[in-house]
């Protein structure tokens, strides 16, 4: 992001397009392997990359409409502002120009749609790019497609006009002329410097009359795209309904779209398993809880069939609620789940900016106690995905070109960890203690499960499939809270806030819920919620079982022992507290055996067994001038952030083991981008970025150098960790001038080298992507990386 205002007040956002996808990690939760998810032709395969249900043109229907689910309506229809958002992004893919698209291995293609050529056709003395423009690319208003466009687009993106209320300039600022070539359809770009990603240019292409102007520009294009030259164009934009309408364009010179309309509707995340329940959208990227609930209307289909019956038992309540879940059964048996895996990765943020992190041996440190294939697993593994750690900052597990370049900074190695926080002077007072428990360090409430479900429900039990997020006990998931969007809130860059590490100094985050995970009070405070929650459902399995007229066990039965088991072990990880002695609970006496006792006595018998010969080793805190090492780990609090919780709290565990004590600070979502990654006031976090086939341009502002400004602030562009350094810079402007794209790809190798050995920002694992689509759509899914053909989607016959 740039880091001056325009004179109208408003904050230049960003100079690449991730700045338009900051995204929170936790999004999409793990599910169990969705049997009888997908098509009976797909179930033996699963994409990694790309999951649509390809299909020849032939064998779609015309006609039809689709109705999209999509996160919230546009900020604006302008893909070059600060307010632009996915949205934005999917609909001007669908109705304007794209120069180039990129396939599912993350490579630019040219589009024949709108280019016969685009080369570079000169080297030297300047490299020059010479487009010639399809003959038949016409706009909706009967003009061509021309030079004139590309001119008044370069104009508005150069960089040089304020009064151009742009979110990014990177490429177009390093044009020297954009002018005709040998007819109005040919376009000679000039560079000033040369630009390996010249391919991301003008895409999308803006008609002239958008792009002529300031004002144009800044408010003609917001809520209306009067013009368009896609296989759709926009129809309607109703903020009212919360819809954007897209029709087929009249006057579209390439294959026809298939759809008559596709309708994008505004749908939380959170109400997509009701929508779907209930037949109104067609596509939607779905949660656990609503992929779930299609595997489990599949499996009650294929037990009637198999015999198995569905029939309620006595009482007008159960029969009631079993005609509605058939019901919806029934609705639901019509979708199935595309899934792959997401070019977006999740990472650990170590804040460098000041305190311990500061110094890059314990960045190191923190780095390698993480083991980050248990990680990947967690995320993983219950989908059926590929359970590997991401190995690049630069490029997904897919993407043409990938390496894993983890080796700069090393692998998991507990040992390692700790004799580089010595070297940094943090050391514990003795030697490690060894002591039979459940857990190790720091413990953390759900430390070491790996079914990622925060409320100790196990994911994998059929019995949960028809659960709908309201009934929940941990609530429901938020697809739109959980998508931090920077350029979406209209947020800019704001400097870090003054940070003090003075005693009696608190950062403004500490005012939120704090726990530290080897606090005792905390966990007998989650033990006793928990046997509430046991002894609530224990009451509703009675009262179930009664109405039943049955001794069948029902769900609030097993959930009740589910709650009981947790209520147990968090009791049981009380003991485990930081100074190495067992708390004094009433009847406890205040030794570990007697603990387990009163828990035994509490009915919570299983905090107390553990396997023959298990034991687990307790690590000292690390202390430097006597203070204990601890880091504040800020994440996010809502319903949606579950599995980022949860994968907190591993790392958390993990830290514990060298001795490093981890405070989990709960915030609200809508603080969290804003109040915290942004302001840098966090040691720990975890967010996405989401992958681009441009690394060279797309990534720098992530991974800068901050720089200071003339007030005593950082400038960070989009480096939140505040971690970077010159050679990392020098190499990015040296991957971004590099023509020979082998040799570029090698700079790129050793920029991610370097990023790796700052230890700034540690990827764990490539995110999955979860779509519910009618089992009869076609070209359509989890696209991963590659760009939609929207005029190939459609219903087959």
């Amino acid at each position: 992001m740039t880091d001056h205002d325009h004179p109208s007040g408003r904050r230049t956002a960003c100079r690449g397009r991730r700045c338009a996808a900051l995204i929170a990690a936790g999004v999409l939760l793990p599910l169990p392997a969705l049997t009888g998810c997908s098509d009976d032709t797909r179930d033996t395969a699963v994409a990694t990359s790309q999951d649509i249900a390809p299909a020849p043109r032939g064998e779609l229907k015309n006609g039809g409409t689709l109705r999209w689910a999509v996160d919230g309506m546009p900020g604006t229809l302008n893909a070059f502002q600060s307010d632009a958002d996915t949205t934005t992004t999917r609909i001007a893919g669908a109705v304007l120009p794209s120069m180039f698209t990129i396939d599912a291995s993350g490579r630019p293609q040219r589009n024949a749609d709108y280019l016969d050529a685009a080369d570079i056709s000169t080297r030297d003395p300047k490299q020059v790019v010479t487009y010639k423009i399809n003959p038949k690319a016409r706009w909706s208003n009967g003009t061509a497609v021309t030079a004139a466009d590309f001119i008044a687009q370069w104009t508005a993106l150069r960089g040089k006009d304020n009064a151009f209320w742009t979110a990014r300039n990177a490429g177009y600022d390093r044009i020297a002329k954009v002018e005709q070539g040998a007819g109005a359809h040919e376009v000679k770009v000039t560079f000033a410097r040369p630009y390996a990603d010249w391919r991301s240019l003008f895409t999308p292409l803006y008609p002239r009359s958008v792009m002529g102007s300031a004002d144009a520009f800044n408010d003609g294009a917001r809520e209306q795209l009067k013009v368009g030259a896609g296989p759709f164009l926009v129809q309607k934009r109703d903020a009212e309904a919360g819809r954007v309408v897209l029709v087929r364009n009249p006057k579209w010179w390439g294959e026809p779209a298939k759809l008559k309309k596709i309708v994008l509707e505004s749908l939380p995340g959170d109400k997509r398993a009701a929508a779907l329940a209930n037949g109104s959208v067609d596509v939607a990227a779905v949660d656990q809880v609503a992929a779930k609930r299609v595997a489990s209307a599949r499996r009650a289909a294929s037990h009637k069939k198999a015999g198995d019956g569905n029939a309620a038992p006595p009482g007008d309540k159960n029969r009631s609620g079993a005609k509605t879940v058939a019901a919806e059964n029934a609705v639901l048996r019509d979708y199935t789940i595309r899934k792959a895996l997401e070019p977006a990765y999740t990472q650990l943020a170590l804040n460098g900016s000041s305190g311990p992190l500061a110094d890059d041996r314990v960045r190191r440190a923190v780095a390698r106690a993480i083991d980050r294939q248990a990680l990947a697993d967690t995320v993983l593994k219950p989908l059926d995905l590929p359970s590997r750690p991401l190995g690049s900052h630069l490029l997904m597990a897919e993407q043409y070109g990938y390496q894993d370049h983890s080796d700069a900074l090393g692998g998991q190695d507990t040992g390692a960890a700790k004799a580089l926080l010595a070297d940094a002077g943090w050391k514990s007072d003795g030697a490690d203690r060894q002591q039979a428990g459940e857990r190790a360090g720091a413990p953390a409430p759900d430390a070491g499960r790996a079914d990622g479900d925060e409320d100790g429900l196990d994911p994998s039990d059929d019995r949960y499939g028809d659960e709908s997020a309201g009934d929940r006990p941990d609530g429901g998931y938020d697809d739109g809270a959980d998508d931090r969007n920077p350029a979406r809130s209209g947020r800019g860059h704001a400097a870090p806030p003054a940070r003090s590490d003075q005693e009696g100094v608190r950062p403004a985050a500490a005012e939120a819920p704090l726990s530290f995970t080897g606090a005792v009070g905390s966990e007998v405070q989650q033990s006793a919620l928990l046997r509430q929650s046991a002894s609530f459902y224990k009451e509703a399995a009675a009262s179930e079982k009664e109405e039943a007229g049955g001794d069948t066990e029902s769900a609030a039965y097993a959930k009740y022992k589910r709650y009981k088991k947790r209520a147990a072990q968090a009791l049981g990880a009380a003991e485990l507290i930081e100074t190495g002695q067992a708390p004094h609970l009433p009847g406890s006496g205040g030794h570990p055996g007697a603990l387990h006792a009163a828990a035994e006595r509490r009915g919570d018998a299983a905090a107390a067994p553990q396997p023959a010969g298990h034991k687990e080793a307790r690590f000292a805190a690390v202390k430097k001038n006597g203070r204990p090492l601890t880091l504040r780990f800020v994440l996010p609090d809502g319903a949606g952030s579950q599995q980022l919780r949860t994968v907190g709290r591993q790392i958390a565990t993990m830290l514990g083991k060298i001795g490093i004590q981890t405070s989990l600070q709960r915030v609200s979502d809508a603080s969290y981008f804003q109040d915290h990654i942004a302001s840098g006031d966090f040691d720990l976090a975890l967010y996405s970025w989401p992958g681009t086939a441009y690394p060279a341009t797309d990534a720098r502002p992530i991974y800068a150098k901050p720089q200071p400004a003339p007030d005593g602030s950082l400038t960070v562009e989009q480096n939140y960790t505040r971690v970077g350094t010159d050679h990392i810079d020098q190499l990015f402007d040296q991957a971004a001038s590099e023509l020979d794209e082998g040799a570029s790809r090698t700079l790129m190798a050793q920029t991610d080298a370097r990023i790796w050995a700052a230890a700034g920002s540690i990827p764990l694992y490539q995110r999955p992507e979860l779509v519910a689509t009618k089992k009869t759509l076609a070209n359509v899914g989890a696209f991963g990386f590659a760009t939609p053909r929207f005029q190939d989607i459609g219903y087959q016959k």
